[in-house]
């Protein structure tokens, strides 16, 4: 099992970079190339709403992205450390709250319709997102 990390400040400008990295690793671990956009386009999404996290919550510590090359599989990663509450511990009367979390379910819900396997936890010491994609063997790795 082949694992690439990439750890990133919380600044948007970094989430390209992170696309690209995973669409690379993604591509070379044998993910169908018809598939790649929505690589790209899940990790970009992921890795917004991860910044996004750190920067409403004031968090300096990096965004952390692993790509995992597994047998028959290929998954990502994304992990924030904003702490999470139950919904019920939400503050009355904070609108921002509410707004946040509205941007937070569509953006957990763009990822749903791009991948198949995804596997969400949220909990007080920060949020984990895992992608996953079958592969097929490359010619090179065959040959």
């Amino acid at each position: 099992m082949a694992t690439v990390e990439l750890r990133f400040s919380a600044l948007p400008e970094h989430v390209r970079t992170a696309r690209l990295v995973a669409a690379a690793v993604a591509r070379r671990s044998g993910v169908d190339e018809a598939v790649l956009d929505e690589v790209r386009l899940a990790v970009g999404e992921a890795c917004s709403r991860a910044v996004g996290l750190h920067q409403s919550g004031g968090i300096t510590a990096p965004v952390k992205v692993s790509l995992i090359e597994e047998e028959k599989q290929f998954s990502i990663e994304v992990g924030d450390e904003a702490p999470r509450t139950a919904p019920g511990d939400r503050v009355p009367g904070s609108g921002d709250i509410d707004a946040d979390a509205e941007e937070d379910e569509m953006g957990l819900a763009v990822i749903s319709g791009l991948v198949d396997d995804v596997e969400v936890t949220a909990g007080e010491h920060g949020g984990l997102i895992r992608m996953t994609w079958p592969t097929t063997p490359s010619a090179a790795a065959l040959g």
